[in-house]
């Protein structure tokens, strides 16, 4: 019995310490407890001024969304004991989506200068409440908040054309964005797997563009192309009338829907429909997935004035259904070799005179910029828009890095940061072991919650044009609704907390506590698929004083991590972290993370470190490591772990330079042999070296050559490989090493980056 009576307690005094302790996401600017709560029931009644029709519209949201998650129904404007104040107010700090809450024991008052304020603070109280039915007291913590959002732009981009989602699905997704406060829905409606929004005076986008030959037993990569007569049985598309429809829904919600519509590249889907739009003008098929038939083309004609007044009557009937200030052309990883042997195209350069066909496409992309201004709209296009020139009224969103912000930044034109690290939500968030399958990469909900919009190198004047960030989910391999949510639940979150919430407020252990307290509950409660987080250790080498150390960590708050260094999966038995792992000769670590005495995840950790006499020495290079391609920081080169076909793991990048690095052995030493590990993946502009040159010194100032090694792979094989250039000759003492790895140059003919300089990844110099 008196088990039964302190457990009782326990339970009582969990659901105090819950209600007490505000879990809201993301955090506020200001939150004060202020002791008792307020109990909501049959007596309570929302109050608000009866002529302001905004305030009507949220104060029955507000009523359904308390009647979904009980048995009250709210009365308006009563004179019961108990009430909630909605009021517009004039306060200047708050600015355009800022609020102010207070509640007390029969009285909670929500303030703003408007509609988006109030819904906001709305928000933040309904987290403090169940999320279903439970039939528990819905009762809201005493509390005074002071809250507005750093940034203004804080998306969630959504590919539909990859995968089709319906209309409620679309619902879901800007519920959950509205929940966590963000506020831009890119809505990512066409591109070369489907075109998903019905244009009336171009009934066939819909009607063959909207559909493709079904491959969906195979994985996006692996698809093969649509062949003639195949049925088309893959697809949808949005009625105007569903399109209208959730547009209003998410208006009512502070979400504004940014569509995008491809151009001049990825449009297959609508070359499919319209060839004579093309410069082949030769009818083509939906494309199926990652491989392209040789003689597709995926962009516009530019030199064809036809297309102009396409493109123009499509957005014109776009402009129609979303009243947003941005439209999104896209721009990005436009093919430009048609254009260099098309007629048109050619006489279009002459005539205007263009030098190059990145300035053919500035000229198409301006033009397109001149027409949504001219209907009181503005240009917003992925980075590639920078190239022959930025249209004068553009946005950027950096996706490639961040370098394209950075540099629309410092020309005085808005900015939307999306790195692909860590802003895509289609890599992976934990293992990879036991996930479910992404297109490649890494983010975690760490690595999210710890981005900075604003880059380091934007003075303060320059980093006003920051207007945000956001999160791409594109959907190649997410064709289900269980998938979509998994990967953006809880990055989400993450991703919204760095948005709203100043950046001192942020503190990665207190989002775990708010967000295991009360989210992970009701994500459960509604059946939403989400991740619990990464449990795999992160094992990261570092240099220091010539030697190799391995430095370990866990994203789980309070794990512990324990270690093996002979190949065995690690136990509680293993050896203990504590402080970083000197790795003195050829081992292969495995690593776990550990919580009250159990092993978390499916798969340790593991690394195998390969000892050579360059092992944590230090590298200089002549030319910089690219930012966006650091591996494991500038040491990378030396830190016994081989790069594999992962990219974004290990590898130096370096793009249109040569890789001249110098490594410090630290004393002289014989050597007779050495080694460059290198990567071709021609996809992402990614070559080979031509060469690379090894050099021997004794003093630093004076190398001798002691091997030339050329690519040994052959020009026509593309396949994505690494590829070892290994020189041994004769013993020969030495103190230092200079390798030279040659760039590839310019992307050949026929490469969509044709003219274009090349990528050049390497890794691991071994001397032995």
């Amino acid at each position: 019995m008196i088990k039964k009576v302190l457990s009782l307690a326990l339970c009582v005094f969990a659901l105090t310490t819950a209600s007490a302790n505000p879990h809201i996401i993301p955090v506020p600017v200001v939150l004060e407890k202020t002791g008792e709560g307020f109990v909501m029931d049959e007596e309570t009644s929302i109050h608000f001024k009866r002529s302001d029709k905004d305030l009507q519209e949220l104060a029955d949201f507000f009523t359904a969304y308390v009647g979904n998650i009980s048995r009250y129904s709210l009365s308006h404007n009563s004179k019961s004991g108990k009430a909630v104040h909605l009021e517009i107010i004039n306060n200047p700090q708050l600015g355009d989506e800022g609020y102010e809450m207070t509640v007390a024991s029969n009285l909670i008052v929500i303030k703003a200068n408007n509609r988006k304020g109030i819904f906001w603070g709305m928000q933040s109280l309904f987290q403090t409440l169940t999320s279903v039915r439970t039939n528990e007291v819905l009762k809201v913590p005493g509390m005074r908040v002071v809250d507005y959002p750093r940034f203004k732009w804080r998306g969630m981009m959504l590919d539909v054309s990859r995968h089709f989602f319906g209309p409620d699905v679309i619902k879901q997704y800007i519920d959950l964005m509205a929940s966590y406060k963000l506020n831009v829905f890119h809505w990512h409606l066409v591109d070369d797997g489907g075109w998903r929004i019905e244009i009336k005076q171009y009934p066939k986008l819909t009607e063959t563009g909207a559909w493709r030959v079904d491959r969906l037993d195979k994985v996006w990569s692996d698809r093969e192309p649509a062949r003639a007569g195949e049925p088309a049985t893959y697809g949808g598309f949005y009625t105007q009338d569903q399109i209208r429809e959730i547009v209003a829904y998410a208006r009512l919600r502070n979400i504004t829907i940014v569509p995008e519509i491809e151009l001049p590249g990825h449009s297959v889907a609508a070359l499919a429909a319209y060839p004579e739009y093309s410069c082949s003008q030769i009818p083509q098929l939906v494309n199926t997935g990652g491989v392209y038939p040789k003689n597709i083309q995926s962009s516009y004609c530019p030199g064809n004035e036809a297309v102009f007044v396409f493109l123009q009557n499509v957005l014109l009937e776009v402009m129609e259904l979303f009243p947003s200030e941005f439209i999104h052309i896209g721009g990005d990883e436009v093919d430009k070799s048609w254009w260099k042997k098309c007629e048109r195209c050619q006489q279009r350069m002459n005539a205007e005179g263009l030098t190059d066909e990145d300035e053919l496409q500035s000229y198409m992309i301006r033009r397109m910029d001149d027409f949504l201004v001219t209907h009181n709209r503005r240009l917003i296009g992925w980075d590639e828009i920078l190239e022959g020139g930025l249209a004068s009224g553009a946005t950027v969103m950096s996706w490639r890095g961040e370098a394209g912000g950075v540099a629309a930044a410092q020309m005085g034109h808005d900015v939307v940061m999306t790195p692909g690290s860590p802003c895509y939500f289609d890599h992976y968030q934990a293992g990879p072991e036991g996930e479910p399958v992404a297109i490649g990469g890494m983010n975690t909900l760490k690595h999210v919650y710890n981005y900075e919009p604003v880059p380091a190198e934007l003075s303060i004047d320059e980093a006003k044009y920051v207007l945000g960030a956001q999160a791409n989910v594109w959907t190649e391999f997410i064709p289900t609704v269980e998938h979509l949510e998994y990967m953006i639940l809880p990055r989400m979150l993450a991703l919204a907390e760095v948005l709203w919430s100043p950046a001192e407020r942020r503190d990665w252990q207190d989002f775990n506590r708010r967000l295991q307290g009360w989210h992970f509950r009701s994500f459960d409660q509604r059946g939403l698929r989400y991740s619990r987080g990464n449990t795999k250790v992160a094992l990261s080498p570092v240099s220091k004083d010539g030697k190799l150390l391995v430095q370990m960590d866990s994203e789980v708050i309070g794990a512990d991590i324990y270690y093996s260094m002979d190949g065995s999966s690690p136990t509680l038995k293993s050896y203990k972290y504590t402080s970083p792992v000197e790795i003195d000769r050829s081992v292969v670590l495995k690593a776990v993370s550990v919580k009250d005495g159990q092993v978390l995840g499916l798969i340790p950790a593991e690394q195998a470190f390969n000892v050579h006499k360059a092992i944590g020495r230090e590298v200089a290079y002549e030319h910089p490591v690219s930012r966006y391609f650091q591996a494991d920081g500038p040491n990378s080169l030396t830190d016994g772990v081989r790069g594999t076909l992962v990219v974004s793991k290990y590898w130096h990048g370096f793009n249109a330079k040569d890789m001249v690095a110098t490594i410090d052995l630290g004393r002289e030493t014989t050597i007779e042999q050495l080694m460059l590990g290198a990567l071709q993946k021609q996809v992402d502009w990614i070559f080979l070296p031509k060469r690379v040159r090894f050099e021997l010194s004794s003093d630093g100032v004076s190398f001798q050559e002691v091997a030339v090694v050329n690519n040994p792979v052959h020009a026509e094989d593309a396949d994505h490989q690494t590829v070892e250039f290994v020189a041994a000759f004769s013993e020969t003492k030495a103190r230092y090493v200079r390798v030279t790895a040659a760039n590839h140059g310019l992307c050949p003919p026929g490469h969509p980056g044709e003219g274009h300089p090349t990528w050049l990844f390497v890794d691991e110099i071994v001397a032995e």
